[in-house]
């Protein structure tokens, strides 16, 4: 069996488990909430597309805020995070969250050096706070090497199918990646807790990562496993019938 094959074997067992976990959670009314953060091109985005593909949407959801409106920039800097939290049965995940506060908008000079105080401190508080109103909570950083990232760059700036991914802000922190790297280390000396630990995960090689990851959140959850019904499906009643829509509408061409 070759290598992709391996994986796609690997990943859909892995799957199935987390079908069987959104069914854990349905069942037993539970709140779980998965932060990604990591680098650019890290893999945050294919990890959470790995996750949630086989998922019903109704299960699980992704948050991917842009940049605060007007109005949010005056608001208290968590609110227009705790909207998107997730309620009882549903999986939420976050494709960076509020830790923008503790790496990006510090490297970038999008936040005064007072609110990034104020949100070190404030944080962990925070965080307590939904741990402790039940929210299952993981944190996980993504890590990627600056020569692996790099590669990575230039295969989106060369495929104009990723070429959206690529920002000036992303274009800006490959000058900061020492400098975000301290960051990302006071961030986690400081919010690393009990209550929410973080977690980091290598993803030089993003599969290998991938599977991973995957695999340790599962494996947070051991009480999890919820039996499937299965189903039997009857035979239809006579033959199958022709789909036959009225002329009323419009037809799509048969391009291909």
């Amino acid at each position: 069996m070759g290598k992709k094959k391996e994986y796609e074997k690997a990943l859909e067992d892995l799957q199935i488990e987390l079908v069987g976990l959104t069914r854990w959670l349905r069942l037993t009314g539970k709140r779980m909430l998965v932060i990604f953060e990591g680098r650019d091109a890290a893999g945050k985005g294919g990890t959470i597309k790995a996750i949630t593909d086989k998922l019903d949407t109704r299960a699980a959801r992704v948050v991917a805020l842009g940049k605060p409106s007007a109005v949010e920039e005056t608001q208290w800097y968590f609110q227009r995070y705790v909207a998107h939290l997730p309620s009882a049965g549903e999986l939420v995940l976050f494709d960076r969250s509020w830790y923008n506060r503790a790496v990006v908008e510090p490297a970038m000079g999008f936040c005064t050096d007072d609110q990034y105080e104020h949100f070190m401190k404030a944080c962990p508080v925070f965080e307590k706070m939904l741990v402790d109103d039940g929210i299952i909570l993981f944190k996980y950083w993504l890590s990627v090497d600056q020569e692996e990232q790099e590669k990575r760059f230039a295969e989106r700036a060369a495929d104009p199918l990723k070429r959206w991914k690529l920002s000036p802000v992303d274009v800006k922190a490959r000058e900061k990646y020492a400098e975000m790297g301290d960051l990302r280390d006071a961030m986690i000396q400081k919010t690393h807790t009990d209550d929410a630990p973080w977690f980091v995960a290598d993803f030089d090689d993003q599969k290998t990562g991938r599977l991973n990851l995957i695999r340790h959140m599962l494996d947070q959850i051991p009480d999890k496993l919820c039996p499937d019904t299965e189903f039997d499906l009857p035979p239809l009643k006579g033959k199958p019938k022709k789909d036959k829509v009225t002329a009323k509408a419009e037809r799509v061409p048969k391009v291909y």
